[in-house]
């Protein structure tokens, strides 16, 4: 079953415009002016653009040409059967979650998510040079922003944070 992308993109536009009126209605924390209402107001208005995009398609004749450069090198390419161990790879975000729950009291945010980060660049694809430095910064860039912008606390563990 096919859908069409105004359908799609409708239904996009509906989840976002849900998300954003019910992040809207959380009440704020007396004293911050960031509170809970900012991220699912900010997921939501962005499902609507993204709705909006497919439903109007626009940056559809970007996959009309991708489609046209596959079949022109489908005759070239011979497909290979998938392996086991590819197959295997579907299960790498739920085992690194399960990872986090077991490990993050113990190692702490900044160790686990740099775990986390590195094992899943390279299960993507990415190459060593590119998984160090994201599982160096990108966990700081998380915890800064938990720590000081949302103020929720994270687990030091063994780690403790810079600030």
């Amino acid at each position: 079953m096919q859908l069409s992308d105004r359908v799609t993109g409708s239904f996009l536009i509906a989840l976002g415009a849900a998300a954003a009126y019910g992040g809207s209605r959380l009440p704020p924390v007396p004293g911050q002016q960031v509170g809970p209402d900012v991220f699912p107001l900010v997921v939501g208005l962005g499902l609507c653009l993204c709705g909006g995009l497919i439903a109007f398609s626009i940056g559809r004749h970007f996959e009309e040409e991708a489609e046209a450069d596959l079949a022109a090198h489908a005759d070239a390419t011979v497909t290979q059967p998938v392996s086991f161990w590819r197959g295997l790879m579907a299960l790498t975000p739920p085992a690194l979650l399960l990872f986090y729950v077991v490990s993050a009291e113990r190692l702490g945010f900044l160790l686990s998510a740099a775990a986390i980060v590195f094992l899943a660049t390279l299960a993507l694809g990415g190459r060593l040079r590119l998984a160090i430095p994201l599982a160096v910064g990108g966990p700081l860039f998380v915890h800064l922003v938990f720590s000081k912008l949302l103020r929720v606390p994270l687990p030091a563990g063994l780690l403790a944070p810079p600030w």
